[in-house]
C-alpha cells in the first residue's frame, strides 16, 4: 500500500498471524511468513520497515532468523521485535543479544503491541534521518577536503602551467602503483589525496629563484631544496593520517634510493614508501608534460628514463611494478589529457 510503512509478521501459527494482521492492517502494510526461511526471503525482497518475529518455529527458530538478518547488510538495519510465549528473563536477554530491539510476550496485549510498533518505527525513521544527514555532511567534508588539497597542491605549483591536471594525474598514477603492491583500499585512497601536496613547500621559495630563466647557482639550489622541509612543516601541523602521509611525501620525495638525495640523504627502505611511490610518478608525469622550457617527452622515452634510474634514484622493485603497468599508465594519461582538452 503506497504511503504505508510495511511490517513483516513471522509466526508458524496461523491464528497468531490472524490476530496481528487484524490489529495492524488498518495502519500498516502487512507481509506474513510462516517460517524462518520465508521470513528471510521476504525481508530481502521487500525490505520491511519492521519485523515481528516469533521464536519457537520449526527448522530455523527466531533467534537464528534474527542472527542471519543482522549479519546481512541488506537487512541488518531492520528493527526486529520478538513476539513470543517464552517469557523467561534468560530468553529475553538472548533475544537482545542477537539483535532484537524489543521483546513482547504472548498472549499479546493489543495496546502494548501497537505502542511498541509505533515507537520502534519512529526510532528507525529518526536513525535513517540521522544517517542521511551524516552521509551528507561527510560528502560535504570530503568535498571541502579535496578542495583544500587542490589549493595546497596548486600553491606549490603556482608558477607552473598545467598545474591542476599534473597534480591529479600523477596522483592517479601513485594510486595505481600503490594498489599494485597490495596497499589497502584505505591507504591507496590516502596516497591519491596526499601525493598532490608533495610540492606545497614551494610556496616558501622566492619567485626570483622559481622563475629564474637560467641555471641556478649552488646557493639557489640549496634554497630550492628547502621546499621539502617547508612542506613538511606546513603539512605536519595536522595529525590526521592523510596529512601525516602528505608530510612524509613532501619531506622525502627528493630522497634517492642510493642515498644521494635530499634533505636527509636517506637510502633504500629508510625512505617512506609513499614518498618512493610519489617520486616515480611525479618524475614520470613531469617528463611527459610540456613546460615553457621544454617539450613533452614521448611516453616510451619517459618510461626508459625511469628504468635507467632503477636502483639509483628509484626503488628497483617499484620501478619493475611501474613498468609492468605501462598500458594502464597510458590509459590513465589519455583519460586525464581528455579531461584537459574538455
Amino acid at each position: 500500500m503506497p504511503g504505508k510503512q510495511t511490517i513483516l509478521v513471522v509466526d508458524d501459527a496461523p491464528e497468531n498471524l490472524d490476530i496481528l494482521k487484524a490489529l495492524l492492517t488498518p495502519h500498516y502494510a502487512i507481509k506474513v511468513a510462516i517460517n524462518g526461511l520465508a521470513a528471510i526471503k521476504i525481508a530481502n525482497s521487500h525490505a520491511p520497515d519492521l519485523i515481528l518475529l516469533d521464536i519457537m518455529m520449526p527448522e530455523l527458530d527466531g533467534y537464528e532468523v534474527c542472527r542471519r538478518l543482522k549479519a546481512d547488510p541488506n537487512t541488518a538495519k531492520i528493527p526486529i521485535i520478538f513476539v513470543t510465549a517464552m517469557s523467561d528473563a534468560t530468553d529475553e536477554k538472548r533475544g537482545f543479544s542477537v539483535g532484537a530491539v524489543d521483546y513482547v510476550t504472548k498472549p499479546i496485549q493489543p495496546d502494548t503491541v501497537k505502542a511498541r510498533v509505533t515507537t520502534h518505527l519512529a526510532l528507525a525513521e529518526q536513525q535513517r534521518a540521522c544517517e542521511a544527514k551524516v552521509t551528507q555532511r561527510t560528502q560535504q567534508l570530503e568535498a571541502s577536503q579535496r578542495a583544500a588539497i587542490s589549493m595546497l597542491g596548486e600553491a606549490g605549483h603556482y608558477n607552473d602551467n598545467d598545474t591542476g591536471i599534473h597534480i591529479w594525474r600523477m596522483a592517479s598514477y601513485a594510486a595505481l602503483l600503490a594498489r599494485s603492491i597490495h596497499w589497502s583500499v584505505e591507504q591507496t585512497a590516502l596516497i591519491e589525496l596526499a601525493a598532490p601536496m608533495h610540492d606545497t613547500g614551494k610556496i616558501g621559495i622566492p619567485d626570483a629563484i622559481l622563475k629564474a630563466p637560467r641555471r641556478l647557482t649552488d646557493d639557489e639550489m640549496d634554497i630550492i631544496k628547502t621546499h621539502t622541509t617547508i612542506g613538511h612543516s606546513i603539512l605536519s601541523k595536522s595529525e590526521t593520517p592523510l596529512f601525516q602521509m602528505a608530510a612524509d611525501i613532501a619531506l622525502s620525495h627528493h630522497e634517492r634510493w642510493n642515498g644521494s638525495g635530499y634533505p636527509n640523504g636517506l637510502a633504500g627502505e629508510a625512505i617512506p614508501e609513499a614518498a618512493r611511490i610519489t617520486a616515480i610518478t611525479d618524475v614520470f608525469d613531469a617528463l611527459t608534460m610540456k613546460r615553457p622550457y621544454k617539450e613533452a617527452w614521448p611516453v616510451e622515452e619517459a618510461f626508459e628514463a625511469i628504468e635507467k634510474e632503477r636502483g639509483a634514484h628509484f626503488d628497483p622493485h617499484l620501478v619493475d611494478i611501474f613498468l609492468s603497468m605501462k598500458s594502464e599508465i597510458i590509459k590513465l594519461q589519455q583519460k586525464w589529457n581528455t579531461l584537459k582538452a574538455e
